[in-house]
């Protein structure tokens, strides 16, 4: 491949230069490098990436990502607030839209497994690299946790309901139900593949078939084996 280099002596793909120059919008642009970022972040990690291979990826030097962003942080920023925003609206319009707790969770659980495909990367930085924001100065990402607690309210409101209404058992824990139901849908997007044998539909339609009939036949075992 033709390489040229840019004044700071970086060798930077041709084709790569010529896509960053496309006369896109400037808001265009900016949403360009936020993907294009956030898939780096997702394959390497947000620590291991730098802003030097940011631009690189995108074809551009680095003072010229500057332009559009103050740092690496506010990139990750703008990944992680864009999927939960999205989440959390969609999981609000389920409990507007369904009164029945048993339908409001199962549409929460196809939300969550609709959201491994156009937030992948996002999922993939929460799963890798939560921990390591939270811990840097300031509460620059305080709104993780408050969006976290959130979701949790939602699920665990939903499954004390269905106790109430006796359309779940009542010796599940709701917060230890909901964390499961949690960590399976997301940890999924280790190994989900878009070309694989099952889109995200048919995945969540078979957890929630196992979610509220189980694996078990007949009667319903009262202990383990």
């Amino acid at each position: 491949m033709n390489q040229r280099k840019d004044s700071g002596g970086t060798a930077a793909p041709v084709k790569a230069r010529r896509t960053a120059a496309t006369g896109h919008s400037p808001s265009e642009r900016r949403d360009h490098l936020v993907r294009l970022a956030a898939e780096l972040f997702a394959r390497k990690g947000f620590q291991a990436t730098t802003v030097r291979e940011i631009a690189l990826e995108a074809g551009i030097l680095s003072g010229s990502l500057y332009h559009h962003f103050d740092s690496k942080e506010t990139i990750v920023d703008e990944v992680l607030r864009t999927f939960l925003e999205d989440l959390i609206t969609r999981y609000r319009a389920a409990l507007e839209t369904q009164t029945d707790p048993r339908a409001v969770l199962s549409e929460m659980v196809r939300i969550g497994f609709g959201t491994l495909e156009v937030h992948r990367a996002a999922i993939t930085v929460m799963q890798n690299d939560w921990s390591y924001l939270r811990s840097l100065p300031g509460n620059r990402f305080d709104y993780l946790v408050r969006a976290e607690d959130e979701v949790e309210r939602i699920w665990v409101e939903q499954i004390r309901r269905g106790q109430e209404l006796g359309q779940l058992r009542p010796d599940a824990d709701p917060k230890l139900t909901y964390r499961m139901i949690r960590d399976t849908i997301w940890v999924t997007v280790r190994w989900f593949r878009p070309d694989g044998p099952l889109d995200t539909a048919a995945l969540a339609e078979h957890y929630v078939k196992i979610l509220f009939d189980g694996l078990s036949t007949g009667e319903r075992a009262t202990r383990l084996p």
